[in-house]
């Protein structure tokens, strides 16, 4: 194992963590919990473990070189934590038992704690090895916002199975999110919550560069439009799991539903627009036309959920449903009544699509302008059924 960072008494260390992660890319809450950890535990020492392949989940992280080097700039102040390549070296997948029982190898007279966070606390029963894990080092599980679990319950179930329980640290971080912070600078957008030196970094070296979709979107809207674009992606993508869609194509169907929001139809010969479609709603069925013909999406469901992003129609897919519920709830979005959407979004995803589709209708009723056919055609297709 190659540490990246000298610690001068690693030797004689009597208490050791190992804090483990993709870190794809490292923020300030890693930076708190650390902190965190290493008063509670009184450690001597903290490990900064990125994975190489995390097992459980499918984005493909930065490289470790990367990942690495921003991990030495965000804790560079902090005397007590090493950066450790150590799963790095391992090709395939990491798996937490090799990473225990390596440290219980090295350190084998010191107390070892493997962190965690209670999100994790539920799930770890189905880790490789987790038996293995628990006799080579003891667990010991940070709080993270918005999540909960029944330790008491989890604690007699661990003695239960493993014979051994774990220890609940007081802290708990705020809720940061990964992929919001990856796609913002995707976008060329600078993300709350990472550190400066670890921003500069990214940027300089194109750790997190645009596709072909994003770099369409940064070269055609303004700064103000690419901010809403990257919150809809964020704000959809939390949903994937609960709808079972792929994460792919919603992240490319949100990247792109705006996409021609200042292109002018003249510029494009082939496109044919349908009659009766008001001005508000021509650019999601360009949207459309410019991801197939421009983009060459061929995907029918990502093509048809740009399309109808504005104006919703009957029998939209769940794809369709979200970018058109995301749009209008994403954070950037200011309207009154838009908070009570965001906790039905939380909640119960179809009540707030209809409930937005509803919305839709009333406004623009409101306002007096003339009201696409297929909008009504939806709400009679939802609302009235």
């Amino acid at each position: 194992m190659i540490l990246r960072r000298f610690y001068a008494i690693i030797k004689n260390v009597k208490r050791i963590g190992i804090f483990g992660g993709t870190f794809n890319p490292v923020h300030i809450e890693h930076v708190r919990t650390a902190n965190a950890v290493i008063k509670e535990l009184c450690l001597d020492a903290l490990f900064i473990v990125p994975t190489n392949i995390p097992p459980h989940k499918n984005v493909i992280p930065a490289s470790g070189e990367h990942r690495l080097k921003t991990l030495e700039l965000a804790f560079k102040d902090q005397p007590k934590v090493i950066v450790s390549d150590a799963e790095l070296n391992v090709s395939g997948k990491s798996y937490s038992y090799i990473t225990a029982e390596n440290f219980r190898k090295k350190y084998a007279d010191a107390e070892i704690f493997l962190i965690i966070g209670r999100d994790m606390l539920l799930d770890f029963k189905t880790w490789k090895n987790p038996e293995r894990i628990l006799a080579a080092v003891d667990l010991a599980v940070v709080g993270r916002e918005g999540y909960y679990c029944d330790e008491k319950a989890e604690r007699e179930y661990f003695i239960r199975r493993f014979g051994k329980g774990f220890i609940s640290l007081d802290f708990v971080g705020k809720e940061i999110s990964s992929t919001y912070i990856r796609t913002y600078l995707a976008f060329g957008l600078r993300p709350e919550g990472i550190d400066k030196d670890v921003f500069g970094y990214i940027v300089k070296n194109g750790v997190y560069p645009p596709d072909k979709y994003q770099k369409f979107i940064i070269e055609n809207l303004t700064e103000k439009r690419i901010v809403h674009t990257a919150n809809v992606v964020v704000t959809a993508l939390k949903k994937a799991r609960e709808l079972d869609l792929d994460e792919e194509k919603i992240r490319i169907a949100c990247t792109l539903h705006d996409c021609a929001k200042y292109l002018n139809p003249n510029d494009f010969k082939e496109f044919k627009l349908p009659a009766g479609v008001p001005d508000p709603v021509v650019h999601a069925f360009l949207g459309a036309f410019v991801a197939e013909k421009v983009l060459g999406v061929t995907d029918g469901e990502i093509l048809d959920a740009i399309r109808y992003h504005t104006s919703g129609k009957p029998d939209m897919s769940d794809l369709a449903k979200l970018v058109f519920t995301a749009d209008m709830v994403e954070p950037g979005r200011t309207y009154e009544g838009v908070e009570i959407l965001r906790e039905k979004y939380e909640r119960d995803f179809n009540d707030c699509f209809l409930t937005c589709l509803k919305e839709e209708v009333i406004h623009l009723k409101n306002r007096g302008g003339e009201i696409y056919s297929e909008t009504l055609n939806a709400f009679d297709y939802y609302i009235k059924e």
